[in-house]
């Protein structure tokens, strides 16, 4: 029996039998149809997790830090933090987000990466990564260091943080870095201390202070590369005073601590002529002086040479650093630093009106000694201070030094506190002209008397005006 077929239908037969065709014709080979698919997995579930969220958290959280994404990073290490405060990776956590904060540079994440550091170095002081936390608030401050000329505030922390490393950690693999980087550091606090001394003694022509700035800087950074150039400058000091004999120490260093200094033949000749005796070279100061000789060192390239004015961090600096030898380990004191010679205004000097700055500098032995030579800064004008006719002793009062002037200033306190303002005290007197002159300073006491309590009265009205009670 047949179906009778419309002629609608053979036409939509015949279009399905065409896409059939057509189908198969593009479908792909068998050589190259998969054999197997390959399954998703869910890495939720997977073996490597071992249901350990904390540790997912700690390998996102690096993961995101090495690929720059460093506020994500610490984010996701905040978290473990506060989520799982008894997780095994808490210290590498706390670390990671200080380094993260160092990594990403600028000034607020500098302080930020310090601060972290410091805070791991307490929570976590016996670990071993202490070491290198303390480095780092080192590193940080090293960062930031500046000319010598500009401030020096981040090379004085820089100072600090290396010499507190390398007396908690002196076996640490990293105490050789951390001791380069404090001579470097050093080297840079030196110059700025030496471009100082070096403008009051040339343009200024202000002796004493250029004297208080190099004195101190001699004895504290020894291993400064012009340390035997401030030397000579303070032998030139003394050698222009009265007493020449002091600037013999300072010749006799040149000779002694660096005589590999082309400096060396004028100082032995400075000492001649002073009838100073010649010392010998010490043996360890000729081998590190020869050491330092030896070593290569960084320089700029010509064409860079005009960029160093516009660079802020002391590059030349860091290059004549000393490769070899002990650096300071002492924490710098008031002493060290001698008085500051810079005063402006109306302000006071030390040694009393004209007299100049006195610098003091640290106390050392007798004054026809070495080190007490160098305690002692010569007058401005390249003469010994004379002292005053009345004041022979410009370090003591005058009462405690001449009788006279003891005498009439007990007599001035004794007239000062009476009281009284009658003429009983000189009435008794023979002669009128005593009283009279005992009337004229009580009047003149009663003048003084008024004239302060209307100063007082004056300045606690205008206390009342600004501070109403």
């Amino acid at each position: 029996m047949r179906i009778p077929f419309s002629s609608a239908g053979m036409k939509l037969m015949a279009a399905l039998m065409a896409g059939g065709l057509i189908l198969l014709s593009a479908a792909p080979s068998s050589a190259q149809w998969p054999l197997r698919k390959k399954k998703k997995i869910n890495k939720s579930t997977s073996a490597d997790n071992n249901a350990e969220p904390d540790k997912i958290l700690y390998d996102k959280a690096m993961a995101d830090i090495k690929h720059g994404r460093h506020e994500v990073g610490r984010l996701n290490l905040q978290t473990l933090i506060n989520t799982y405060p008894d997780s095994e990776y808490l210290a590498k956590a706390k670390l990671a987000i200080a380094d993260s904060y160092y990594k990403e540079g600028g000034t607020a994440n500098t302080t930020q990466a310090i601060q972290a550091y410091m805070d791991f170095g307490v929570f976590f002081p016996m670990l071993p990564e202490a070491a290198y936390a303390q480095l780092q608030v080192a590193m940080a401050h090293y960062r930031q260091m500046e000319k010598p000329d500009r401030d020096r505030t981040q090379a004085r922390e820089a100072e600090d943080a290396f010499q507190t490393f390398l007396e908690k950690y002196p076996k640490d693999p990293l105490a050789d870095k951390a001791a380069q980087h404090l001579r470097e550091v050093q080297e840079v606090l030196a110059e700025g201390d030496f471009r100082i001394g070096y403008f009051y003694y040339t343009t200024r022509g202000d002796k004493r202070a250029a004297a208080s700035r190099l004195a101190s800087l001699v004895n504290r950074y020894p291993l400064y590369s012009k340390a035997d150039r401030a030397l000579w400058m303070l032998g030139n000091i003394w050698d222009g005073t009265e007493k020449k004999e002091l600037a013999a120490p300072y010749y006799a260093r040149i000779v002694r601590e660096y005589p590999l200094s082309p400096l060396v033949p004028q100082a032995k000749d400075k000492l001649k002529a002073l009838k100073a005796p010649v010392p010998q070279p010490d043996p360890k100061a000729v081998a590190w002086m020869t050491a330092e000789k030896n070593t290569p060192r960084k320089h700029d390239a010509l064409l860079l040479k005009p960029l160093a004015l516009v660079h802020t961090n002391p590059r030349q600096e860091l290059y004549a650093a000393a490769k070899t030898g002990t650096p300071t380990m002492t924490p710098e004191s008031d002493s060290d630093a001698g008085v500051d010679i810079l005063s402006g205004g109306n302000q006071s000097r030390i040694g009393g009106a004209g007299t100049g700055i006195v610098a003091t500098v640290s106390p050392g032995g007798p004054a026809d000694t070495t080190s007490g030579a160098e305690s002692v800064t010569p007058p401005a004008d390249g003469t010994e201070a004379k002292p005053d006719a009345q004041n022979p002793d410009p370090a003591t009062p005058p009462a405690a030094n001449d009788p006279a002037n003891g005498s009439a200033a007990a007599g001035a306190s004794e007239t000062a506190q009476k009281t009284d303002g009658t003429a009983d005290g000189t009435a008794k007197d023979d002669g009128g002209a005593a009283a009279a002159q005992g009337t004229s300073q009580t009047s003149s006491q009663g003048d003084k008397k008024d004239s302060k309590k209307e100063s007082s009265s004056k300045k606690k009205k205008g206390l009342k005006k600004i501070i109403p009670w």
